[in-house]
């Protein structure tokens, strides 16, 4: 997907210094991911993770991470983490990245399951407005501040279907 300003692509084992720099500036009250995490989040085949750009092989300026669990059927997708540099907020990179994630779901009629900070309203309304109800909440989530997070999930939708005239 691409907008003037606006790409969105697969991370690469090249944007995990970025990536780890990112969290360190956003989530430091909150045990931001290592390098090493983002490594073992790519490694793993039921993940998939996306980068918002400026430009195609530009610097991260945001990224997301979906988990595919279960089987053919009854698949479930479980949005690991959806973050955007504070100098790049309030721009639509935030609700492309979710949107390519919804993709991932849609493309097997899964469902979705998040958790998110029970402060951060701005996310909160994002989700809302993607089919997210509150569906729980889960006490001192994110450590060490040990603020809450609400549990959400958005239900599965059809299967993405192939448009006329497409290959199959």
């Amino acid at each position: 997907m691409t907008t003037s300003e606006l790409l969105i692509d697969d991370l690469g084992y090249v944007d995990i210094p970025r990536c780890a720099a990112l969290e360190k500036e956003m989530f430091a009250g909150d045990s931001p991911w290592p390098a090493t995490a983002f490594r073992a989040e790519l490694n793993a085949p039921y993940n998939r993770y996306f980068a918002a750009r400026e430009v195609r092989g530009g610097e991260v300026v945001g990224y997301a991470g979906v988990s595919t669990l279960g089987t053919a059927g009854s698949y479930e997708c479980e949005i690991h983490t959806i973050a955007v540099a504070p100098s790049h907020r309030g721009r639509g990179y935030g609700r492309a990245l979710l949107a390519a994630l919804l993709d991932v779901a849609d493309d097997c009629g899964a469902p979705m399951f998040l958790e998110v900070r029970t402060d951060n309203d701005t996310a909160i309304e994002l989700y809302a407005r993607n089919g997210f109800v509150r569906s729980g909440i889960r006490r001192n989530y994110y450590q060490p501040s040990g603020a809450d997070a609400y549990t959400m999930i958005r239900p599965a939708q059809s299967p993405t279907a192939p448009q006329p005239g497409s290959a199959p």
